[in-house]
């Protein structure tokens, strides 16, 4: 069995929690740490990259992916589909590199079926009227609509339990700061050490 020396994380939060504002400012001082690009049928949008953004690809090309068995998880979201390349994912980390899906709970599941060892990560507002003046702020929704994401991120949230770590993203750069120990630390297990450092560990284990 190949060695995997990077780890796999997937991250969940509800809508407004500020989960991709902390993976990005990640990217930026990580350079060992890369994002999943998921695959789906939704047609591009202006300004996307196809490989970037999405990996854009026809409905039957996506279901022949998924007969094939390609896909770590995937799901239906408005009559698109969108999944995760499971080859892409294992050459990263064979890589060295660390991993990042950001997947609600269902898809979280999915992939912790066929990759038990992933780390998995849940991020929570502070409060809920913070939540929601986080999606008010965003000027883009009625009230209507952002009473129903209040009601999904409260369904989303309720599956917390099920996560290995649980941050707060209270004060911005100190849930950074937490998120990046989190990546820095799981570096420095034995297993992952040994499986980088293996040519190091022989020689400091020789008695020549």
């Amino acid at each position: 069995m190949t060695q995997l020396a990077g780890t796999l994380y997937i991250l969940s939060a509800p809508s407004g929690a500020g989960k991709t504002s902390l993976v990005k400012a990640l990217l930026q001082q990580d350079e060992h740490v890369v994002v999943s690009v998921s695959h789906t049928t939704r047609a591009m949008r202006p300004g996307e990259i196809d490989g970037v953004d999405y990996n854009f690809v026809t409905m039957d090309a996506f279901n022949a992916l998924i007969e094939q068995g390609q896909f770590l998880e995937y799901a239906e979201v408005f009559g698109n589909k969108y999944g995760t390349s499971q080859q892409w994912v294992k050459e990263q980390l064979v890589a060295g590199r660390d991993v990042i899906l950001e997947i609600d709970w269902q898809g979280a599941e999915q992939v912790c079926r066929l990759m038990p060892e992933a780390v998995t990560v849940f991020i929570l507002p502070p409060s809920r009227s913070a939540l929601r003046e986080r999606l008010n702020a965003r000027g883009q929704d009625s009230a209507d609509v952002i009473d129903g994401r209040m009601a999904a991120a409260t369904s989303e949230m309720s599956h917390y339990p099920e996560y290995d770590y649980l941050l707060i993203n209270d004060d911005f750069d100190t849930a950074l700061a937490q998120l990046a120990s989190l990546f820095r630390a799981r570096r420095l297990r034995q297993s992952a050490q040994q499986t980088r450092h293996v040519e190091l560990l022989q020689q400091l284990l020789s008695e020549d």
